[in-house]
């Protein structure tokens, strides 16, 4: 038998125990709301538990490591060990996120519970040569406009002025702007892109993963920057930047390479065969092939999609990123 003493005493300790818990509560609350999100990530924050694996890379490349792993949900990155990126999985949301004391800490969501902020969209394709419109000075908060590349493709063009070599000047999208694989699900690239509620200033130089619904890359996911926009872009609107996927409405390969129409195919569409990349430029070639390839020759595949935390590689590669 429980003496009244001891049901004091466990009185006491209940009402201490709910004390401590209504203020563990309101502390948590309270650091959450903290929180400074950008976009799907931020600094100084942590998500405890559900760990699927780790690596040792640097805090920029951990949100591209959770997106290459299917069953990634969300991640974390500490100093600990020099560097370590905690891949986790399950349901989360980014109020589940906990406020640390260490601000170099980042903590992001691929996918939240119920959708996070995820679309539908669709996709086409293009590759016109032109200097992208993220290229030209002032377009948005980032850390410099997207490069551009003299005529060979490869020698950066230091000048943001410098007109759009589809315009007579001598600025050109970059070689280096080919998508790429990553692994057999995932792929890297660059995209001209017109989203729902938002303009230039919010879209350029941000990065989205998409998420293929429909054709032979249903259930693959690219993740692309957006370096460029397109008049003829309707909502939530994706134009893959891949070697002979047609001009559009601009031409700037014909001046830049010296070779015939022709040779790019359709103007709208580009080239139907792996073959007739053997005749586009080498240095760009290999983009084509990768349409045939880790694509699968898809025709303007649907797409769910949601702002993502940019991998370095597509940033060194455009040397721009959003502050």
């Amino acid at each position: 038998m429980i003496s009244l003493r001891c049901q004091g005493s466990l009185l006491q300790i209940s009402r201490i125990l709910s004390l401590f818990l209504l203020s563990s509560y309101l502390l948590e609350e309270t650091l959450c709301a903290d929180i400074q999100w950008n976009g799907n990530w931020a600094f100084g924050c942590d998500f405890s538990g559900n760990d699927l694996d780790r690596a040792q890379v640097p805090g920029e490349q951990c949100g591209g490591q959770c997106s290459s792993n299917p069953q990634c949900t969300h991640f974390s990155w500490t100093r600990w060990n020099g560097g370590t990126c905690f891949l986790k999985r399950g349901s989360i949301s980014k109020s589940n996120a906990i406020k640390t004391g260490d601000d170099s800490n980042v903590c992001g969501v691929i996918r939240e519970t119920g959708g996070g902020g995820t679309q539908t969209g669709k996709t086409t394709r293009y590759w016109d040569c032109c200097k992208p419109s993220c290229s030209w000075n002032g377009k948005a908060d980032v850390s410099n406009p997207v490069k551009t590349c003299r005529k060979d493709g490869f020698t950066q063009l230091w000048d943001v002025n410098a007109q759009s070599g589809c315009g007579g000047g001598e600025a050109y999208v970059c070689n280096d702007n080919i998508p790429w694989a990553v692994n057999d699900n995932l792929a890297y690239g660059f995209a001209a892109a017109h989203i729902k509620g938002s303009d230039e200033r919010g879209w350029c130089c941000g990065c989205y993963k998409l998420d293929f619904t429909s054709g032979p890359v249903s259930g693959k996911s690219m993740i692309v920057q957006v370096v460029n926009t397109g008049g003829d872009l309707g909502e939530n609107h994706f134009d893959l930047q891949i070697p002979g996927g047609g001009f559009g409405i601009f031409d700037g390969c014909t001046r830049q390479w010296g070779l015939a129409e022709s040779v790019w195919g359709n103007r709208y569409g580009g080239v139907w065969s792996r073959d007739q990349c053997n005749a586009l430029p080498q240095p760009i070639r290999d983009g084509c092939y990768w349409r045939f390839d880790w694509f699968k020759g898809a025709d303007n595949p649907s797409v769910n999609f949601a702002p993502i935390q940019c991998p370095a590689e597509l940033q060194r590669k455009s040397n721009c990123a959003r502050k």
